[in-house]
């Protein structure tokens, strides 16, 4: 996990090297706990979800706080689940780890806990797709349990073969999910090169 990270002006998240955007689902609320300097450390807010074939990102439609985004890198996801309750909307959960600078003890930070409510229109076409992707993710990089694992950079997940998983996608007609059949960011020559920022990503 990692808090706020860069976006383009039109909430679009910039780009890493070798990232590629499967698609864009709006109508949904996130969830997610031990956020610093939040009421209770948890948040609730409505938005976009973006996944691509290294992570997912949501991007709140109003910042609660200093909260306006999460990443959740697919490798330090794991635990995830679709629940289809009687009375409340579809949803996916799971836990994630954070990202631990390089010079932080990770005793210091905890796994979160995250929620993706479908509020508007069905699921059928981004839960197979998430599934599918993160499974892929996981044999890509010979990864099964993150939990208790070594600390693996989440930009390994580039290797991903996702056209293929896109040509056989279903598209469900009751998900207002947008697939890219091409990459959306039109300053595609801003891409960031690690997880964490150094002084001139900060100026993007």
């Amino acid at each position: 996990m990692a808090l706020n990270p860069d976006l383009f002006p039109n909430g679009m998240p910039v780009p890493f090297v070798n990232e590629v955007f499967v698609l864009a689902r709006e109508g949904v609320e996130f969830e997610v706990d031990k956020i610093p300097g939040s009421h209770g450390g948890h948040v609730k807010a409505k938005g976009i979800i973006y996944l691509s074939n290294i992570r997912m990102v949501f991007v709140a439609n109003k910042p609660v706080g200093d909260f306006r985004a999460f990443d959740l890198p697919l490798l330090y996801v794991h635990g995830e689940k679709f629940n289809q309750p009687i009375f409340f909307c579809n949803n996916v959960s799971g836990l994630v780890e954070p990202v631990v600078p390089e010079n932080e003890n990770r005793a210091l930070y905890s796994t979160h806990t995250f929620k993706i409510l479908f509020k508007e229109g069905g699921c059928g076409t981004f839960v197979p797709l998430f599934f599918n992707l993160i499974n892929t993710v996981r044999q890509q990089n010979q990864h099964q349990n993150f939990a208790t694992g070594p600390r693996v950079d989440p930009l390994h997940a580039a290797q991903t073969p996702v056209d293929e998983m896109m040509r056989h996608a279903y598209v469900d007609p009751n998900d207002p999910t947008r697939i890219f059949l091409q990459q959306p960011a039109p300053q595609s020559e801003l891409r960031r090169r690690t997880y964490h920022s150094s002084p001139a990503e900060r100026a993007i």
